[in-house]
């Protein structure tokens, strides 16, 4: 069949840039770095507004992931905050495949050097130590420096008779480190219950996701348990469960507000509400004793 050269084909290119205009006067540009879309309403959201409102969606009420930092600014008086251990780092103690490069990019990804961040700092004039895990870096996962750090946490609020404040978020243990993730979990224990043994306040703070090594350790183990709003909270997944013991499992399950009508969490607090409850509970703990600011 004969076929016309291109020359010869006066089909009109599609322009990217037509219609363009009628488009922008029904909807204004707004550059995506400037806003978020609600994962569960779908509502878009400016990213100014969304900070303002502690980044909790203004029309579901969904409590958007923070990472350490901004919930350590959310939280602590301004300026209060002196942290712990800045420089310790993880290390490939058994040889893991490809784990150099993960915590490379975790390093990368999250701007820190670990999932936890430690120190010391006020609340609303309270003085406590805190240690705040973050989902940036591996999803949270315990690993041996992460369990370093809170039990150096706790030791140091043992010894300078302060109340300690951990806002938990993990995927549990860090395979990739294998038995001596798992060590971590009676580490920090230890710690939690000498520091407890000296008649010292822990409250924990559970953070959507927090399962597996964490939940089975320190998480659960605060004189106080707190949570956000919906926080999926849990050892092994419900899939796990269901598998296991053949069972259909209700519908909230693992879900913040389930274990509180289980007894197992003691109240779920809105984020904007979080630090006023806090200092509220420290007030009521009668030996709060002056910090010692560390140097």
């Amino acid at each position: 069949m004969f076929e016309l050269p291109d020359i010869f084909n006066f089909l009109k290119p599609k322009n990217e840039l037509e219609n363009q205009g009628e488009f922008a006067q029904n909807h204004p540009y707004i550059p995506e770095e400037l806003w978020n879309k609600c994962p569960v309403c779908k509502t878009a959201i400016l990213s100014s507004d969304l900070m303002e409102n502690h980044k909790v969606c203004p029309k579901c009420g969904y409590h958007f992931r923070i990472n350490a930092r901004q919930r350590i600014e959310m939280t602590l008086d301004e300026g209060s905050f002196v942290e712990m251990d800045a420089d310790m780092t993880s290390t490939n103690k058994i040889g893991f495949p490809d784990y150099e490069k993960k915590l490379r990019n975790a390093k990368i990804s999250s701007g820190e050097n670990e999932s936890v961040l430690t120190g010391t700092g006020t609340i609303n004039g309270e003085p406590t130590v805190m240690a705040v895990m973050n989902s940036q870096f591996m999803m949270g996962s315990m690993g041996t420096v992460t369990g370093e750090k809170i039990t150096r946490a706790f030791e140091y609020a043992t010894e300078h008779r302060l109340p300690v404040v951990i806002f938990t978020v993990s995927g549990g243990a860090r395979m990739q480190e294998g038995i001596l993730s798992l060590m971590q979990m009676a580490k920090t224990s230890g710690a939690a219950k000498r520091h407890s043994d000296a008649g010292l306040l822990y409250i924990t703070v559970l953070t959507d996701p927090t399962t597996g090594g964490v939940t089975a350790s320190f998480a659960m183990e605060g004189d106080i348990i707190l949570s956000e709003p919906k926080a999926l909270i849990g050892f092994a997944g419900p899939r796990v469960i269901e598998q296991t013991i053949r069972q259909k499992l209700p519908k909230d399950f693992q879900s913040a507000e389930f274990l509180l009508e289980k007894g197992f969490i003691d109240a779920v607090v809105q984020r904007k509400d979080m630090k006023e409850f806090l200092a509220k509970l420290i007030r009521l703990h009668p030996d709060t004793a002056t910090m010692e600011v560390r140097t």
